[in-house]
């Protein structure tokens, strides 16, 4: 064989040195109009690619054809991408759908132990750009916090070296270094996502812009920050090296202190003398230099000395800083926290709570109430104030680390405050006469022993001596008030007793009614049985031997007093009333085709929702796709093959032969059942309708199946039929590859709905009634699929004359979109 090497291009040669492998060799029928043209012999060669040039997206294992006529080895991709290793070059351009098989990472450190790339959020919608320790799923530093970007929006590493994310035509993110020398973007065996020059110098680190982690020696210096996602109150919190000392504050209008290194007692190295300019992480403590780098404090988290330890120090949206080992697995936190009492934090309690040892909390005797405080600002200067009195012997977080606005006595600290509009709450120390006030306070801090503040607040009041205009002000909005309470309460009551009329008479369903609708459903030739929920419960054993977990809720084995095997799921987030659930099951148990797996029959019986089903002994189609013991049974070419047309003629049959067109919306090797002979059944059909289309997108996307999800359902356009075309075209993808069913998945999977074929021509094109045209690759899956694998079978003559893509047997947009 004669193998050229050549630079990397789509679709062009490679050395053979690149390659390790091993030959397998099949014989491809292809059809022209409906005939047999040729019998094509071609060599699939199994490899793994060793070395390949620095910006190709290519897979661990591909295959390639050699086609005897051209002797030429051409290279035919995956459908999987590539994480990068260590490093990326500029040019670098991509979304998190690109990469969503590698679960939205891009770039692995060299010891694989952190991933730089798009993380999923609450919102399985929405996605952060992250660093991301791998084994133990934790984010160390991300780009976008407060902006999470569709699976669309691209990241981008640009020619003249500036990082960016951009969304919808606006950038979220950038390094702003275009322009700066930058190289190479790498990302280091520490976590430090780090933007190189040519020499190696670090034009840009994200260790130099933390968000809310520090890793291991990951230095904190003067002039960073770190700052807490939003807690309760939509308060964060932010940690910072100034004046000498390190220190937490609570971020309000003007921040609050409530906690600082140099006044912890549990540091135990303590030098004094220089202020502390930066601290690091290092093994088992929290170390702090002064800005020759003299060791000034030292601060012991944990008693583990692992020196290769990799820890991290969060600033939580609680308020706590909390350190964690990360490991091979879960993460192991430290009891060790910051600040060490529950109590000396803002958010201890709700604001104006006092918080009392062992976290108990409780407002103020003095207080008209906590929860709806009427806190006066500047822009009502006319509203009448007072101060009402929060209690003796309180203590507030920030009085140790600010302070006082003045030293005078309680009654001319009570009037500092209601002279200072921006004034909402005041503390008053007794033995110094210090008054201290602040705009707006978290809770306060009770004492046992009953030393601490005076402490008042400011509210707002109504009115007191305000005057007769005032009153008369006032007086028609209490008339309103009260008439339109009147109306309310008449309506209420007049809506309360019509109802009370009609149900007394509308007497709910009878047993005897229901028992006549259920008979009319068993009198119905072919209808499912009803059985009731005892009858199951023994079929199954009492639910004891579970066969899997499906999209709508466990599947159980069991089996009827004359032998039938029956396979019965109990339905879970099933909404709908007896009545509907049965109409729906009668849809359901009406449709019967030799490719869908028979509904046997239901219950519905109280809250329990049970379909069972015909028994299918070889079970689903996963696990014989993906057989962990190689040294089992595997499915040959042809049982393959029939699987795939079996499918897409249970499909077209729930598409376009049922009286109401039903969609799946979950179609994946799980919902392909195998009988006795392999002959494939698709399960779970019409059960879509049992749901609302909100819990099942979020169902299926959370549970992990979203790599069979057609585009439309992360974005506005309407599930259809087409949705399940596309799902299907992701399961023949998961078979093993043959041309006709490649080329007939990359029609399926196709981005734009439009364009994917009905299952009807599906089925015609697997079973050779119809031409299979090359598929575009307009698509992002399709167009990495799609290469010279194709065009080296149609230019090596293996075809009785050329192809006519212009004749009525083409597959063009048009038919493919057409309404059926």
């Amino acid at each position: 064989m004669c193998v050229s090497s050549s630079t990397w291009s789509e679709g062009m040669t490679f050395s053979e040195s690149m390659l390790s492998g091993f030959f397998v060799t099949i014989n491809l029928y292809f059809h022209l109009r409906g005939k047999q043209a040729h019998v094509f012999k071609t060599h699939l060669y199994f490899f793994f690619l060793q070395s390949y040039p620095e910006n190709s997206i290519l897979d661990s294992y591909h295959f390639v054809t050699v086609s005897e006529s051209r002797d030429l080895l051409k290279l035919f991709r995956f459908t999987s991408s590539v994480q990068k290793i260590g490093k990326l070059n500029p040019g670098f351009k991509g979304s998190q759908m690109y990469w969503i098989d590698n679960d939205g990472l891009f770039l692995l450190s060299n010891n694989s132990n952190f991933a730089f790339g798009f993380t999923t959020t609450r919102d399985v919608t929405l996605f952060l750009l992250v660093v991301i320790h791998k084994s133990s799923s934790t984010i160390v530093w991300a780009a976008n916090r407060g902006s999470p970007v569709r699976n669309s929006d691209n990241f981008q590493f640009d020619e003249t070296g500036n990082a960016y994310l951009q969304s919808g035509g606006s950038t979220i993110w950038s390094a702003n270094t275009a322009n700066k020398g930058v190289s190479s973007l790498e990302l280091l065996d520490s976590g430090n996502l780090v933007m190189l020059g040519d020499g190696g110098s670090v034009i840009w680190q994200s260790f130099s812009h933390p968000t809310d982690t520090l890793l291991s020696n990951q230095e904190f210096s003067e002039g960073m920050m770190l700052i807490s996602d939003p807690g309760s109150n939509n308060l964060t919190y932010s940690l910072e090296i100034k004046s000498g000392d390190m220190i937490l504050s609570a971020n309000f209008q003007t921040p609050q202190p409530y906690w600082s290194m140099g006044s912890d007692t549990r540091i135990t190295i303590n030098k004094g003398g220089d202020k502390v300019t930066s601290a690091v992480l290092s093994a088992n403590s929290w170390k702090f230099y002064d800005p020759n780098k003299v060791l000034l404090w030292q601060f012991i988290f944990s008693e583990g000395t692992n020196t290769n330890a990799t820890w991290v120090a969060v600033l939580g949206n609680d308020g706590f800083v909390t350190f964690t080992m990360l490991s091979g697995g879960s993460p192991d936190p430290s009891s060790t926290r910051i600040p060490q009492d529950q109590c000396s934090r803002p958010a201890a309690c709700d604001p104006y709570y006092v918080c009392y040892p062992g976290n108990k909390c409780q407002c103020p005797s003095g207080l008209p109430s906590c929860k709806s405080m009427a806190i006066p600002s500047c822009e009502n200067s006319t509203d009448s104030v007072d101060l009402v009195s929060g209690g003796d012997g309180l203590s507030y977080f920030a009085l140790r680390f600010v302070r006082p606005f003045s030293k005078t006595t309680l009654d001319g600290c009570k009037a500092s405050c209601l002279g200072n509009c921006s004034c909402g709450a005041l503390f008053f120390e007794g033995s110094s006469g210090n008054c201290f006030l602040f705009n707006e306070i978290g809770s306060m801090e009770g004492s046992v022993g009953g030393a601490g503040y005076t402490s008042y607040v400011k509210i707002s009041t109504n009115g007191g001596n305000s005057g007769g205009d005032s009153e008369g002000k006032h007086f028609p909005v209490v008339i309103i008030i009260v008439i339109a309470t009147f109306i309310v309460i008449f309506g209420l009551l007049f809506a309360g007793f019509h109802f009370y009329r009609k149900s007394k008479k509308a007497p709910p369903e009878s047993p005897k009614e229901s028992s006549e609708e259920d008979n009319f459903l068993e009198g119905i030739s072919g209808m499912p049985i009803r059985f009731s929920y005892k009858d199951l419960q023994d079929a199954t054993s009492n639910f004891n031997v579970k066969l899997g977990q499906g999209g709508f809720g466990s599947v159980y084995q069991g089996a009827l007093r004359d032998g039938t095997r029956l396979a019965v799921k109990k339905l879970e987030g099933i909404g709908q009333g007896k009545k509907e659930f049965r109409a729906e099951v009668s849809i359901i148990g009406s449709i019967h085709h030799v490719h869908l797996v028979r509904l046997k029959g239901f219950c519905a019986e109280g809250s329990h929702r049970l379909l069972a089903y015909e028994y299918m002994a070889n079970g689903s189609l996963e696990k014989w796709l993906f057989k962990k013991d190689k040294g089992v049974f595997m499915l040959d070419w042809n049982t393959r093959y029939n699987i795939a047309v079996g499918t897409a003629k249970g499909l077209a049959y729930l598409h376009e032969d049922c009286d109401v067109k039903i969609v799946h919306c979950d179609i994946k090797p799980e919902n392909v059942l195998l009988d006795d002979h392999f002959m494939a059944k698709v399960s779970d059909f019409g059960l879509a309708k049992l749901m609302t289309r909100e819990q099942s997108h979020v169902f299926t996307t959370l549970r992990g199946t979203r790599g069979y999800l057609a585009p439309e359902w992360i974005t506005n356009y309407a599930i259809s039929e087409k949705s399940d075309v596309y799902s299907y075209g992701m399961i023949d993808e998961e078979d093993e590859r043959v041309a006709i069913l490649i080329k007939v998945a990359l029609w399926c999977i196709q981005d734009d709905m439009y364009l994917r074929p009905p299952m009807t021509k599906v089925v015609q094109m697997l079973e050779g009634l119809s031409p299979v045209p090359p598929p575009p690759t307009a698509s992002q899956l399709g167009s990495r699929l799609y290469t010279s694998f194709f065009k080296s079978i149609s230019e090596g003559g293996t075809s009785s004359g050329p192809s006519d893509c212009n004749s009525d047997a083409y597959l063009s947009a048009v038919r493919l979109s057409g309404p059926r």
